[in-house]
């Protein structure tokens, strides 16, 4: 079996976490919790419900928001789709960016064609989203704002903070897609004017298809519903809960409330040698703000004619976009959007760091990029 590469793409996923997949596989099996948390009539279904609930009270102690407040959906997307469907109607205006994940910029382009109005701003020259920028997007119809607070590609932070109090003094809604940001930064909902926030559990330590949808006070009202047939999830989100899945986000998050700053200082550490040796390359630059930002994620442009990204799959495990737009072969729109041209964006590296890279794998990443930069220029 071929030796396989550095894993340094940890924004595109992560690896489940031993202790995840331990209490997952306590929910798996014939004498393991295998009931319907939804049959309450027996004690199968009802030790089910237990383990849910448990997990649910996990994901929002991470949060610090009150556990009924979390609606469990398939992952950030459906996510998305639930809050900003859900809450807005024809002739309602939405303010989101270019910037934001395919899953909320194909949904909000949905709403578009179904009757919405639709501001989408613009990035600075950082590569920010800034507060005043939404400040002047705001109309008097204006019902949601969706903004991420992690760039999935860039590793930029928005100030969610001054946005949100912005959005709650005009009467809007705010939803912020988070699946880049739980685990890495601190959320605490109970002093934040943040209505809806978006989670996935394999962007931390946990398994791939699960996920959740924080809905606060002022959304609930509003918010309807976009998957029928049982009224699971407080009328929300219907569907029988996969419970191994729900039982493994919550035993990812309960660990990210444990070691998260641990984490991030591992992490901090590992980005500081990574983003001094790419920048001493020749050649190569930095996208997006180099202060505001995550230290988990770095995206550098290769600016060199001999550099593809061929010359690097084989040793190190990097992207050149976010997963979705890799599944269509296309460039990142989010650099396109930064006025990179088609050729940069595609010339662009996104390196991300996670709990288990090391210092040999920053190493290995400067040495093949290093070397990649000096092979000679590819012949047609």
């Amino acid at each position: 079996m071929p030796t396989l590469p550095v894993y340094l793409d940890y924004a595109a996923t992560t690896p489940i976490d031993d202790h995840v997949v331990k209490a997952m596989l306590a929910c798996m099996g014939r004498d393991a919790l295998f009931g319907n948390p939804a049959s309450s009539a027996h004690a199968y279904g009802q030790q089910a419900r237990q383990a849910v609930e448990l997990a649910r009270r996990q994901v929002a102690e991470l949060l610090n928001a009150p556990a009924e407040d979390i609606v469990w959906t398939s992952g950030a997307t459906e996510s998305n789709n639930l809050a900003i469907k859900g809450c807005t109607r024809p002739g309602d205006h939405i303010v989101t960016s270019v910037l934001e994940h395919k899953a909320v910029i194909d949904t909000v382009r949905e709403q578009h064609a179904a009757g919405c109005e639709v501001t989408w701003l613009t990035p600075d020259a950082n590569g920010l989203i800034q507060p005043e920028a939404v400040a002047r997007a705001l109309r008097a119809n204006t019902r949601v704002v969706s903004l991420m607070w992690v760039n999935n590609e860039l590793g930029t932070l928005t100030d969610i903070a001054r946005v949100a109090q912005l959005v709650k003094d005009h009467g809007a809604l705010l939803h912020v897609d988070a699946a880049q940001a739980a685990g890495k930064v601190d959320i605490d909902l109970s002093g934040m004017a943040i209505d809806l926030l978006s989670l996935s559990a394999h962007k931390l330590y946990g398994p791939k298809g699960i996920g959740a949808l924080y809905v606060g006070p002022r959304a609930r009202p509003s918010l309807r519903a976009q998957m029928h047939g049982g009224g699971h999830e407080q009328g929300l989100r219907s569907g029988t809960l996969p419970t191994h899945q729900i039982v493994g986000m919550g035993a990812a998050f309960a660990q990210a409330s444990a070691q998260m700053h641990a984490d991030n200082a591992h992490i901090a550490q590992l980005a500081q040698g990574l983003r001094e040796g790419l920048l001493a390359l020749t050649g190569v630059t930095l996208h997006g703000c180099a202060e505001q930002r995550i230290p988990h994620t770095l995206n550098v442009c290769i600016a060199s004619p001999s550099f593809s990204m061929q010359a690097v799959a084989g040793r190190i495990a990097v992207s050149s976009t976010s997963a979705c737009n890799s599944a269509s072969a296309t460039a990142s729109h989010v650099l396109l959007a930064l006025g990179l041209s088609q050729a940069q964006a595609v010339n662009s590296l996104r390196v991300s760091l996670g709990r288990y890279s090391t210092q040999e794998d920053v190493d290995q990443a400067i040495a093949v990029i290093a070397a990649a930069l000096q092979a000679p220029a590819p012949f047609w």
